[in-house]
């Protein structure tokens, strides 16, 4: 049995902590983020990750940072043998990453080393890769350079949104990493050293990426569409109001109408479930969005109350 710190913050870290108060492993403490504004109302709220330690009777601590030696100290004196990093979103000194028996491993969403940083499962969709997966990794100084332990693969679908993959990961990463502590326990794994040429950085999502530039060809707007679902979500302007698209996908070539003379963003057709845009290349078919201050709707149900025919989106209107 190991004695085990836990360290997460967002949804993603739930699962992991999840499968470690199932086992027969003592989780003996969780650190997480401070509580943040959150909400019309900005209340202060609890992490996920605080939220299941809780329920479990787990000790929570969320120092702002290591800086303070007392903040270090009481990791210290926790005696653990082992730290768990799910998107934690601190960075931990040497000295943390030294305090426990075996250090600190970390479970990453991507096949490191391609997708360093802190939105690996966005850039994995917007650039279009074809599988992505999970690392565990042992934990050093630098960001998530640290040697490789275990790695599990997982195709990214055709249509497979950051949504959907970032709940694929979070399973696949907890079953990872109870796969792997009787190995780490045992201190039998050989670690394998990331090979720097291969290097990519997934930088952290702004909210200017979500805005559509329909100059671009269809196949990366709709890549911009998945990536950015369920956060920032790609949006547009139609009638001069913010239309954020939750859905959409390149139309096949057969399907299309005429849009040779067709002005990138302006809607060529309207189908009972879609309507199709032009785009710099390709037509891109648009099935779920939504406007403000209402839900997510299908286009269908937007399309009672509309008629898009000819409006040219991301333009405002005289």
């Amino acid at each position: 049995m190991l004695k085990i710190i836990y360290a997460g913050t967002p949804d993603f870290s739930v699962a992991a902590l999840q499968a470690l108060i199932d086992s027969e492993h003592q989780v003996v403490a969780v650190y997480t983020q401070p509580d943040r504004p959150a909400g019309r109302g900005r209340k202060l709220t609890p992490s996920p990750v605080k939220k299941r330690a809780l329920e479990n009777g787990i000790a929570v601590f969320q120092p702002l940072n290591f800086k303070a030696e007392a903040e270090r100290q009481s990791l210290i004196d926790l005696k653990a043998d082992l730290m768990v990093v799910v998107a934690y979103g601190l960075i931990l000194p040497k000295e943390i990453l030294e305090a426990p028996r075996l250090g600190c491993i970390n479970i990453h969403a991507s096949l490191l080393p391609r997708w360093r940083g802190a939105a690996p499962i966005q850039r994995a969709i917007l650039a279009g890769d074809k599988e992505t997966g999970i690392t565990i990794m042992q934990m050093d100084s630098g960001l998530d350079t640290g040697d490789m332990l275990s790695k599990a693969v997982c195709e990214i679908g055709d249509e497979m949104t950051a949504s959907q993959l970032h709940d694929q990961l979070m399973a696949m990463g907890s079953k990872a990493l109870m796969h792997i502590l009787p190995a780490i326990e045992n201190q039998k794994l050989q670690a394998e050293k990331q090979d720097e040429s291969l290097v990519t950085y997934a930088e952290k999502l702004q909210k200017a990426e979500a805005q559509i530039d329909w100059q671009q060809s269809a196949q990366q707007i709709a890549l911009q569409v998945r990536a950015f679902n369920a956060w920032p979500v790609a949006q547009t302007l139609y009638d001069n109001k913010v239309m954020r698209i939750w859905q959409a996908h390149v139309l096949a070539a057969e399907h299309q109408s005429p849009a040779r003379d067709a002005i990138p963003g302006q809607i060529i057709a309207v189908q009972k479930k879609e309507f199709h845009v032009a785009t710099g290349d390709g037509v891109l078919a648009v099935t779920e969005i939504q406007m403000p201050g209402k839900k997510p709707m299908a286009v269908a149900a937007f399309l009672n109350a509309h008629d898009p025919a000819a409006v040219i989106l991301g333009v405002k209107a005289e």
